[in-house]
Formats: structure tokens, sequence, C-alpha cells
């Protein structure tokens, strides 16, 4: 059976391996899902949601080897209501120490018109389907997709189905963000005192951000009954996102006087995942987000700051410690070595191999010569900034641009490509798309370039720059990243590591590419 928490008790299901995923552009690697879902585990989170097995051979096998990994945490795949999708999720948690099924299927009237079935036929999978995953598993999750515009008749009704026929756990998703904190708590409160047998499993809340209401709503269901909250990492999710992980676990710590439930999320380890999430990812955090922001901890007013300088409690309600965030101090540059880095890498949560750690303090090194002041922010972007060990077929060698203020800008570019130099020489509308056009001169390619973001790591123009792009080539979307004082080499080696990344995906097999046409439970 699946935990039942006690009454001060709320489990956190991070589903940013899934419905966080199912953000366009925002597809991980396999590599980078593993890593993602074992700093999870190690922050505490309760249940996992790895994937959706069925969607793709790679989502299947990232499914299968997060269960088999997994330290403390439930391992749970979706599955749509049949029993192919129920069957393929259990092949890949089955290994795991706590595996979990989740089965959905849509019970508003607009998405009971998807599979055209009546109330009628819609109950009777209901209960074939989740009897089906309980024989396999006795740990099963169930959603009634679009729940909070489902009629309150037929919505009681089918979680009564939903229990009768195994269910440990059922969620109740507000899919579109629509509803508001005082129906969220009181749907979630009626099911529990009208539905037979409901006070016996746990309730759920996944709650969707398009009004901007996903953490008050899902705050709200906690307070109507729920014991489950879904979640992802900075809020990652399709359109406005999903509750945001950092947001609740902090809520339920710093205002526990009158929320008085808690978690077993290592807070301290907020700030390392949220900054790996948002490399992996290729969505940067907005700079006022909520508890991760770059500016969450910043004070800029002569008023908060002569109030700060006496007492910090005069403007903050959480240390930056409590999230794992430290001070940002210079303490870095060109004379410091090897044991130095190491120290203050883990000193911002990262431990490298020896392999990572030599790279890592290699382009230190150049960065120190060419920046007066190394930040941690300079140190973070090191890290994450070409150490994904993937394919480095193609390489930035030499970039010269040369703009004007009249007439097309040139770039001459110097790439390595399958280990010989090759040369070129191409124009555009600014220096770079000049670079761009030079990159697909030497390697021609169809990719579409859906993104591309710049961001100052830190201040001063002598900052480095981090870019983002995202490209998509017949289905696959890959996102890449670099970062450099100059800001068109920046944008070339990002360029460049996405057309990696593609180049990874094109030798995968096609059930990597391949989704389902129907999967959305958030």
């Amino acid at each position: 059976m699946t935990d039942h928490p006690q009454d001060d008790r709320v489990l956190i299901f991070d589903t940013t391996l899934r419905d966080g995923e199912q953000s366009p552009g925002a597809t991980m690697t396999h590599d980078e899902k593993l890593e993602i879902a074992g700093m999870l585990d190690e922050m505490g989170v309760d249940i996992i949601e790895a994937g959706f097995p069925i969607a793709s051979e790679g989502d299947f096998r990232a499914v299968k080897e997060i269960a088999e990994r997994s330290q403390q945490a439930v391992i749970c795949g979706l599955a749509r209501a049949n029993p192919k999708d129920i069957d393929r999720c259990w092949e890949a948690v089955k290994h795991g120490a706590r595996p979990r099924i989740h089965t959905f299927i849509g019970t508003s009237p607009l998405h009971r018109a998807i599979p055209d079935l009546s109330q009628d036929e819609m109950a009777e999978r209901i209960h074939e389907t989740v009897t089906h995953a309980r024989n396999l598993c006795d740990n099963v999750q169930w959603s009634p997709m679009d729940a909070t515009r489902t009629e309150w008749d037929y919505l009681k009704r089918v979680v009564g189905i939903a229990i009768n026929a195994g269910a440990t756990t059922i969620n109740i998703p507000d899919t579109v963000g629509y509803t508001a904190p005082v129906e969220s708590a009181d749907l979630i409160r009626r099911l529990i005192d009208e539905v037979p047998g409901a006070d016996e499993i746990v309730f759920a809340t996944h709650c969707h951000n398009d009004l901007g209401m996903a953490t008050a709503n899902a705050l709200a269901a906690v307070e109507g009954g729920a014991r489950q909250i879904e979640c992802t990492i900075n809020g990652l999710g399709e359109r406005a996102g999903n509750t945001a992980l950092e947001e609740v676990v902090m809520a339920l710590k710093v205002r526990n006087d009158i929320l008085p439930w808690n978690t077993r999320v290592d807070s301290t380890r907020i700030m390392n995942i949220s900054r790996r999430v948002a490399t992996v990812s290729g969505f940067p955090v907005q700079y006022n987000k909520a508890i991760v922001g770059k500016n969450a901890f910043a004070h800029e007013s002569g008023i908060h700051q002569d109030g700060m300088l006496k007492n910090a409690e005069t403007f903050e309600i959480m240390r930056p410690e409590d999230i794992g965030l430290t001070e940002t101090n210079i303490v870095m540059g060109k004379h410091s070595g090897r044991a130095a880095l190491r120290s203050k890498l883990k000193e911002l949560g990262y431990e490298l191999a020896e392999n990572q750690l030599g790279d890592v303090f290699y382009r230190f090194k150049e960065l120190a010569d060419r920046k007066k002041e190394v930040y941690d922010e300079d140190l973070i972007a090191l890290v994450h900034a070409g150490t994904d060990g993937e394919s480095d077929r193609l390489q930035v060698k030499h970039l010269r641009v040369v703009c004007g203020t009249e007439g097309p800008q040139t770039a001459t570019l110097t790439m390595e490509i399958d280990g010989a130099e090759t040369s070129t020489e191409a124009t555009g509308d600014g220096p770079v798309d000049a670079t761009f056009n030079a990159v697909k001169q030497l390697f021609p390619h169809d990719a579409h370039l859906q993104l591309y973001q710049v961001h100052a790591v830190t201040g001063g123009t002598d900052a480095q720059a981090t870019v983002s792009v995202r490209m998509e080539e017949e289905g696959r979307i890959v996102t890449g990243q670099s970062a450099d004082t100059d800001t068109v080499v920046a944008s070339a080696k990002a360029y460049v590591h996405a057309l990696n990344r593609l180049l990874v995906r094109r030798e995968k097999s096609g059930g990597d590419v391949a989704e389902v046409s129907y999967k959305d439970v958030s």
C-alpha cells in the first residue's frame, strides 16, 4: 500500500521529469533525467513521476533506470486509461523498491468528448483500468483530468469507482489553471466528506498556474484535506507552468504557524537543483521568481539596505542559507589553485569527479585571465557550460566578427568537424546572425532556431553572458547553452552545443522522438 501520511505531513510529488519536460523545448537527455531524479531523491522528495513510459523508448528506459536507482522515493510512471499503457508503465517501474502506477482519464465534458465516451462508458473504463493497475501494483494513483471543470455529481461518482477498484491515491488536477483557492479547498473537503472510503486513501492536488494561483490553490487543497502536492522545480510545466516545489515547501516552512504541515524535503538543496533544472531544460528562472530568483534576496532600495544592515529580518522572511544560497563574494582569481576551486565548488553544492574538475579548472583559469573578478555565479556557469559529456563532433575553434554601422556584419569562423578543421566567411543581419550563418555553411542542416536568449551572469562590462538556444528538426527539440565574456562567442558555442545534441538524437532510434498524441494529465 502507499504511505498514508500523518495529519501534519504533506507528501511532495515531483513531476519535473514528466509534466515539466512536456514544456515545449524542455526535453532532457537520458543522463540529465537520471541526474535530476537523483537530486530529487537526495533532497527528500516523496514521489518522483519519472516519465510517461508508453510515450517513447527513451522515456521507458529513463523511468526504468530511475526506478532501479532510487534510494528513498516512490518512483511513478504515467499511463492513460488502457491496458497497454498500464502494462508498459508497470514494466518500467516494477523493479524499483517502491513502484507506483499513475493512470488517468479526462472526465470533464470537454475531455470526455475526445475519446467520445458517455458517462457510463467512461465509468466502466475507469473501473476496468484501475482494477488492472491494482492487480499489477499495490500502489496506484488515479487522476480525473480536468477535475475542476467536471460536473460535481459525476466527479464524485468516478472518484468512488476508482477507490472501489483499488486506487490508493486520488489526484485532483486543475488541468487548465481555472480554479481559485476557495474552490480548491472546498472540492477536496467535499470529496473526503461525501465519497465512501475517501478517508482511507490519500488525496492529491495538481495545479497549473494559468491565472497565477497554482501555489495558492495547492496550499488551499491541503487545508481542505489533501496530503500530497504535485509540483515541479521552478514551476516548470506546460503553458504557465505547475505549482513550484520551492514555493510550497518554503511556504509550509516559513508560515508553519498558520500552515501546520511539514514535508521531509531538505530545503538547503533547493537552490542547487533549481539552477540545474534551469540549465538542462533551457528555461532560465526569472529574476523576481519567488524563492529561487536572482533578486529574491537582493536589496537595492536605500530604506531596505539600511534595514538589512541593522536586522536582516526587517526585509527577509527567510534566510538565504535555508534554500542553500551562499552569499556572493569575490574570493577566486587567476592565482587560485585547483584545491581552492574544489573547495569553493563544494560550498556551492557541486562535487565534481577529477576529470570534470580538471575541465572546469582549465576554463576557470581562462576566464580569470579575461575577467578581473570571478563571482560565484561565474563558477556555476562554468560548471554547467559544455560539461554534459555529450557528442563534441562539432567544435568552435576560432571566430572573428566584423561589425559596422552600415551594411551586413561579417563572421569568419573555423570549426573542427569530426576531427578536421574547416573555415568559412558569412554575412548576416547582425553579428550573431552572421555567426549562425557561418556555422550553417560549414555544417548544413535543416534545424529551425526556435529560441535565442542571452543572460548576463553577473554585472559589469566584463560579465559572462550565458546564451541558450532551442532548435527543432523533424520533431526533435534540443537546447544548447554556453557562457563566455564575449556574447557572440557564447552564442556560437551554444548553437554548436545544440547541434551536437541534435546529432546524438539523430543517432538514436525513432522511438526517442515519437510521442503519444494524448498525454496530458496536468
